[in-house]
């Protein structure tokens, strides 16, 4: 597969001028080492670290190489563990309470330039005209061909009250757009909601944030509200990068059974190995506080529709496998990115001002499956546009990445990577995809929408167009699930944690 699909990446179209992962914060700066330090290695390191300090052509701070030294150490291990400075710290924080600085666009990559996926309403953005399909080439005096999103997406935030300007080349418009913006603090809705036609609601989660449980609960008694008697709820979660934990637990327990298993971690640590319930204590961020205590109680029983795709990662594909294994809902779309590992976000001494991101477990859905490396296959494979899946099932998965984890359960699922295509047909496609209006989700014109509808009310699905070979995996991952339903069981009142 080209270099043009791969920039266009799978977490970008999630991606919100911010940061997102699954990731649980823990607040032990430091724990016991459980083998003596390699001191010959330790040695080498630090013959290294004079042969820099003394032969090197010019000198370098020591603050510098350590810090080099720790990162290139940690990024070593796989794609999202990292070392975090204090502004990359400070921002991560942020990004999990639903805020940020910047400017307010849902960013991806595509040639080589950041695409406007869309502007977040009423944000500097917005009211700067930026629209969906734009494409920066310019941030100030720095090309954007060359970077990658991570650092575009740096650049385009900082300090509250500072400018930016930025190129724009825009469909139709013959000369390029230049604006000025100033960045300011961005509060992100991650949840949508709205009555697509009588009887029938749509529920969108954008990316999980500590605020994403009481949203969606305010979104869900607005349905009600509207819709006394509903007849089926259609949760989209495409494109959503992940976000904390307790926001993917949450969110599966508005609609299981109470207390039952939403997903369990497994790792080296004894506390890496553990189960989650859908209980208050898991996902509530006041623990005198439950906000799905005001649902109605058929909010469990409603008739369901998941749909997700290639960008939906993570805790996205934790809320679609727990709500797959209790045949609690119909996934439908495509197949999920694959992230199924715990990134713990750990403060360092003596400051605890910047911190590591380590990945320590991988994720479990109720069943025991692995998310690792292969993502959720959906139980109807519907594709992203009525003529076929455009770009969507060609982007990166976490299979494509160098260093993955693997998944320990399905060695297979170490092969399930994007489809290679020849570079005529990767141009045709992409070509196609320019000309394409930008999709807009819960619109009239969203194709998978409309077949979620369908397959509520009855009527016929049109089916994607994918390869039977994953027709076939889907149906048996379906078997399989259906196999063990009767393996899963409500957990006993006492539960160790």
């Amino acid at each position: 597969m080209g270099s043009k699909l791969k920039n266009i990446g799978l977490i970008s179209l999630g991606m919100i001028a911010g940061v997102a992962a699954s990731m649980q914060f823990d607040a032990i700066a430091q724990k016991n080492a459980t083998a003596p330090l390699p001191l010959e290695e330790l040695r080498q390191l630090a013959d290294v670290f004079g042969l820099i300090k003394s032969d090197y052509v010019e000198p370098v701070e020591d603050k510098k190489l350590l810090t080099e030294a720790i990162s290139g150490m940690v990024a070593s291990l796989d794609p999202h563990s990292a070392y975090l400075d204090k502004k990359a710290y400070k921002e991560l924080r942020e990004g999990t309470m639903g805020k940020f600085v910047g400017l307010g666009i849902e960013v991806g990559m595509e040639d080589g330039y950041v695409k406007v996926i869309s502007p977040i309403e009423d944000s500097p953005a917005y009211r700067a005209g930026i629209k969906a399909g734009d494409l920066i080439t310019r941030l100030d005096s720095t090309p954007v061909k060359g970077l990658t999103l991570d650092e575009a997406v740096k650049k385009m935030r900082g300090e509250p009250n500072t400018k930016i300007t930025l190129t724009i080349a825009r469909k139709d418009e013959d000369k390029p757009i230049i604006l000025t913006i100033v960045r300011q603090e961005i509060r992100v809705q991650s949840v949508k909601s709205k009555v697509v036609e009588p009887g029938y609601a749509w529920l969108r989660v954008t990316q999980f944030q500590e605020p994403t449980v009481d949203d969606m609960a305010k979104k869900i008694l607005a349905i009600y509200a509207q819709e006394p008697n509903l007849k089926g709820l259609i949760l989209d979660l495409r494109n959503d990068p992940g976000g904390v934990l307790p926001g993917a637990i949450g969110v599966s327990a508005a609609f299981l059974p109470k207390d039952s298993v939403v997903v369990s971690t497994n790792g080296q640590l004894p506390s890496s190995k553990a189960s989650f319930y859908a209980k208050r204590e898991y996902y509530a961020a006041n623990p005198m506080n439950d906000p799905l205590s005001r649902l109605p109680d058929a909010v469990k029983k409603v008739p369901m529709v998941v749909l997700v795709n290639t960008g939906s990662a993570s805790a996205s594909e934790i809320v679609a496998g727990a709500l797959q294994d209790y045949k609690r809902a119909t996934i439908m779309g495509t197949q999920t990115f694959g992230k199924g590992s715990v990134q713990s976000v750990i403060a360092l001494p003596p400051d605890k001002q910047t911190a590591v991101k380590l990945t320590t477990a991988r994720y479990y859905t109720p069943n025991g499956r692995s998310i690792q490396a292969k993502g959720i296959i959906p139980d109807i494979m519907v594709d992203e546009y009525a003529d076929g899946d455009g770009l969507n099932g060609l982007r990166l998965r976490e299979a494509d990445l160098t260093k993955h984890l693997s998944n320990d359960k399905d060695k297979t699922a170490n092969e399930t990577k994007a489809a290679t295509v020849d570079e005529k047909e990767e141009e045709r496609l992409i070509a196609a995809e320019k000309k394409r209006k930008p999709l807009e989700f819960g619109s009239k014109e969203d194709f998978q929408l409309t077949q979620a509808l369908n397959h509520l009310k009855g009527l016929p699905v049109q089916v994607s167009k994918v390869k039977p070979e994953i027709r076939e995996e889907s149906a048996k991952d379906s078997k399989a699930v259906k196999d063990d339903k009767k393996e899963i069981k409500t957990p006993p009142e006492k539960i160790e944690k």
